[in-house]
């Protein structure tokens, strides 16, 4: 899971060891950090297809070594129009993840304008310096020869199979040649020859190919005809938004993250913001005190989140809203009175020798099933999840970035020590970053530490605990939270934190891959 390097070129974090291969091919050849997130990000395509693809969104913390921190914002963008939902393809389905289910809605009409495509383009025009056709020559490789489906991709297939076999473009791709209603299997190949000959022609031709030619014509022909909002002119206008990071700080050091229009970054820094003063310092890992106080802190987190009514501003003024004096205040109080007593997302960390940092989180969502003809490339259902539209489906507002938990974060400490992490797991992503940040800053923990200790995630009514906690402390925290649910063992439900690390004056590089999630590390000599 770990390692560490004090003579290595670039370290690498993420989801799978194909992934990490991609990247660390990448270093090898001498490409930079975000030649590498980029090469990371086509592969997991390919080895991770539900929670990365071309067809969805996502974000870049990107910290270059000369010059400042910026966001790249690549996520999913509503449609400019909205049809009416009685003429949509917009059809429920359930995920079942063994111990719950979850409805989810797909079709035509739950895709949003992808972003991934320009994201990819923007990051490596900007950023990169290795031509982008030998960035994805290790994903274009994995696709024809074909990657071994894992237990974990195997698990989610299984997790979210519904939608994988609702269509038959969908089915020819991902289902066993010989069961055609079945997904493939563990340690069966998953061959991907469209997306192999598709992306060789995009990384030679340009995200024009995607958004303004052919595919791009086949797309809108297919929304209007099939029951979809978007059209050509919502893929035209697509643009990669880029911005400064949300900065905060936490007992003096430096905290980065994803800025509004998305909640998960401000959202993490709004509980910081309750912790610093009456939180966990002092208290012991997996004592009362510390579950109390991060539990009542995501507690009030989730009543911020309400009480703010951000949808009722220009995102412009969500910082001021949520992270103002008084309105902190209101809630730290509470914190300080309290009684003493798959999501579809994927992560990659890069840090190069020369203090190039890429912190990118990516979803598809689940996939609406929509396969775009001779691509091989599933979009995403971001307009059929309940969790990105909290006033209802089909109330969004037209030509609006949608708001997102994904919180790809970089932590600078006083000594300028660098740690890029972020995470999958949709709502519990900005809790797993929480606890990654406060396991590193208040129990001083080792990076391989602050990733596999056990977490807590509260939502709703329920407090949900990894095991590794004291029975007795999970006992007493029944008096503040009856309602619990306590895993018998690690889960990706509590997120994967993937993260890299880069000592000052680059003496040491370190990373660490979740294995809630599949995490692997690569260290590049």
């Amino acid at each position: 899971m770990k390692s560490s390097n004090r003579v290595a070129t670039g370290v690498i974090a993420a989801g799978h060891p194909k992934t990490a291969e991609a990247a660390e091919i990448t270093l090898r050849a001498g490409g930079n950090a975000f030649d590498a997130v980029v090469a990371g990000f086509f592969a997991a395509c390919v080895c991770e297809p539900v929670l990365a693809s071309l067809g969805g969104g996502g974000f870049l913390l990107a910290r270059p070594a000369a010059a400042e921190p910026l966001l790249y914002d690549f996520f999913a963008h509503t449609p400019g129009r909205s049809r009416a939902p009685e003429g949509l393809d917009f059809h429920p389905i359930v995920a079942d993840f063994g111990t719950t289910t979850q409805e989810f809605h797909i079709g035509l009409g739950s895709i949003a304008v992808p972003g991934n495509v320009a994201g990819m383009f923007a990051i490596h025009r900007d950023l990169g310096r290795m031509p982008l056709t030998e960035v994805v020559e290790p994903a274009v490789s994995f696709a024809r020869q074909g990657v071994a489906m894992n237990s974990l991709q195997s698990y989610i297939f299984d997790v979210v199979g519904a939608i994988y076999l609702a269509s038959a473009a969908s089915r020819a791709l991902f289902s066993r040649a010989d069961e055609p209603d079945r997904l493939i299997g563990e340690g069966e190949l998953l061959r991907m020859r469209q997306f192999a000959d598709f992306t060789e022609v995009l990384a030679r031709e340009g995200e024009g190919l995607f958004y303004r030619g052919e595919i791009a014509e086949r797309i809108a022909a297919d929304h209007a005809a099939g029951g979809g909002h978007l059209s050509a002119r919502d893929l035209a206008q697509y643009r990669v938004g880029r911005r400064a990071p949300l900065e905060s700080d936490y007992r003096g050091l430096r905290i980065l993250t994803n800025p509004p229009p998305s909640s998960g970054g401000l959202l993490i820094a709004f509980a910081l913001r309750l912790l610093e003063h009456e939180g966990v310092r002092g208290a012991s890992f997996g004592s009362l005190d510390h579950l109390l106080g991060i539990a009542e802190a995501m507690r009030l987190t989730n009543k911020a989140r309400l009480d703010a009514r951000l949808q009722e501003l220009p995102f412009e003024q969500h910082e001021t809203r949520v992270l103002g004096h008084e309105f902190v205040e209101r809630y730290r109080a509470q914190v300080a009175t309290r009684t003493s007593s798959t999501r579809g997302t994927t992560h990659i960390s890069v840090v190069d020798r020369a203090g190039d940092v890429a912190s990118m989180t990516v979803s598809n969502g689940e996939g609406s099933s929509y396969v775009v003809p001779g691509t091989g490339v599933m979009l995403n259902n971001m307009l059929g999840e309940e969790d990105l539209n909290p006033e209802g489906f089909h109330r969004w507002r037209p030509g609006e970035r949608i708001s997102s938990m994904m919180a790809p974060t970089l932590l600078i400490d006083p000594a300028g020590t660098l740690t890029a992490c972020g995470s999958g797991g949709s709502n519990r992503i900005r809790t797993a970053i929480l606890q990654f940040l406060l396991n590193r800053v208040d129990f001083g923990m080792s990076l391989e530490q602050a990733v596999v200790s056990p977490r807590i995630h509260h939502e709703g009514a329920l407090l949900s605990l990894e095991p590794g906690f004291d029975e007795a402390v999970m006992d007493a925290l029944r008096e503040r939270f009856p309602e619990q649910h306590r895993w018998q063992e690690p889960n990706l439900f509590f997120g994967g934190v993937h993260a890299a690390s880069l000592e000052s004056g680059g003496r040491r590089l370190d990373a660490v891959g979740d294995p809630r999630r599949g995490g692997v590390h690569r260290i590049v000599a």
